[in-house]
């Protein structure tokens, strides 16, 4: 059963309109209607289902029409064409504060959000010790709103949204308000929210929290869909046209890094499967691959490859010194040399690859290409990487899973 349904969804704004509000206003807005006024597209004919109980991840640069397309769904912004039908109860999370009065106090305003969602005051009352216990708002509960500080906005805006119940919930990168403790608590619920068989549309430029939390994800470019799939794909694809370089960069033997001895032809990245990608999945191995030329022979040469987190600190190198080339001189032809990284060792986040190819004795760098690659690691909340449960910030260069072990003395 489809949750959502969207169809031919555009929104068109002029720039510089305005309302009218005094008789000088009327007539300047009067007389530059005769004049062609710039008008801009947020949204362009987009389309798209969304089935019970899913969770949908969009992303996009700012100024894609993310945040337009939340407020139609929202019925917040009217469409200037097409329709959306949303079945259930809609919660929202845009804005700090949005559906929030600034003269109420906390308790009155989640008895006015659950009042909006279409809730009896019986049901508001069964969550109501849930939604304070998760917002840590207790002290300022009957506190005017207009008080609170961002951050406590946020806190007691998605409880709300979050313990009410909605058949869809909708959540916007207003998430980055909270410290990390709330994130990860958030984190968490959305996951458990989704998990419920409700539906959820998770706006972020975090794309470590997409691949976490949704299946599937929509990047939307310039306010239309450029693509729509699986969440780790889109975000692959998407990573890739952000970067100067993405999982794969290639060179024409004539333009190719290198000197006389060899010369770099391709770098790529895959996933354990051998595709080519720049999103993987932490618990599996990750594969870079070296295609070079040899255009000279007697010598011995050594691919190695030097990684870095995206701070610019270096995680480790690694050289080819195992695999039987280590001592023996290369004759002229073309050679590819794979080196696989085991699951479950890097930390999340973007790895940048550095490729060489060196001699030893005496030390000659044939070619060094810096960042020749770049790929992110996505963790999981599937309980199986050194994650486990926890849903927040875990520092390091490295994620390792260790063995534990625990006797009763």
């Amino acid at each position: 059963m489809k949750s959502i349904t969207a169809e031919n969804l555009s929104k068109r704004y002029f720039l510089g309109a305005a309302k009218s509000n005094s008789l000088r206003d009327a007539v300047v807005n009067f007389a530059s209607k005769r004049r062609v006024r710039d008008e801009i597209w947020a949204l362009k004919d987009v389309s798209f289902e969304v089935a019970e109980g899913e969770t949908l991840g969009i992303i996009g640069h700012n100024g894609a029409g993310k945040s337009t397309l939340l407020k139609i769904l929202s019925r917040i912004t009217k469409p200037t064409n097409g329709t959306a039908e949303i079945r259930g109860r809609v919660g929202s999370l845009l804005e700090v504060g949005t559906g929030f009065h600034n003269e109420l106090t906390g308790r009155e305003n989640i008895y006015l959000n659950g009042a909006i969602l279409g809730m009896k005051r019986a049901e508001i009352d069964q969550r109501f010790d849930e939604i304070v216990a998760f917002s840590e708002l207790e002290k300022f509960l009957d506190t005017p709103v207009k008080f609170y500080s961002s951050g406590m906005y946020m806190r007691l805006a998605f409880s709300v949204a979050a313990h009410l119940e909605p058949e869809v919930l909708i959540v916007d990168e207003v998430l980055a308000v909270g410290d990390v403790s709330f994130q990860k608590k958030s984190i968490a619920k959305m996951r458990a929210v989704g998990s419920s068989g409700r539906t959820v549309l998770f706006v972020s430029h975090d794309m470590h929290a997409i691949t976490r939390l949704c299946s599937r994800a929509i990047w939307i470019n310039d306010g239309r869909i450029k693509l729509d799939g699986e969440a780790r794909s889109v975000v692959s694809e998407y990573l890739n046209e952000l970067t100067e370089t993405g999982a794969e960069r290639r060179w024409e033997i004539e333009k190719a890094p290198g000197n006389e001895t060899a010369r770099l032809l391709s770098v790529r990245v895959c996933d354990a499967d051998g595709k080519t990608s720049s999103s993987l999945d932490i618990r599996k191995k990750i594969g870079v691959e070296m295609t070079y030329e040899v255009l000279k022979c007697g010598k011995v040469l050594v691919p190695n490859l030097h990684f870095y987190n995206d701070q610019g600190i270096c995680i480790f190198v690694a050289h080819d010194w195992n695999s039987g080339w280590r001592n023996r001189e290369r004759e002229k032809g073309t050679y590819t040399t794979m080196a696989w990284i085991p699951g479950n060792f890097l930390a999340e986040g973007a790895v940048f690859v550095t490729a060489a190819l060196s001699t030893y004795k005496p030390l000659i760098v044939h070619f060094v290409v810096r960042d020749a690659v770049v790929f992110h690691v996505a963790d999981s909340l599937e309980g199986d990487s050194a994650r486990g449960d926890y849903a927040g910030v875990l520092p390091g260069v490295v994620r390792p899973v260790l063995e534990w072990e625990t006797e009763v003395i």
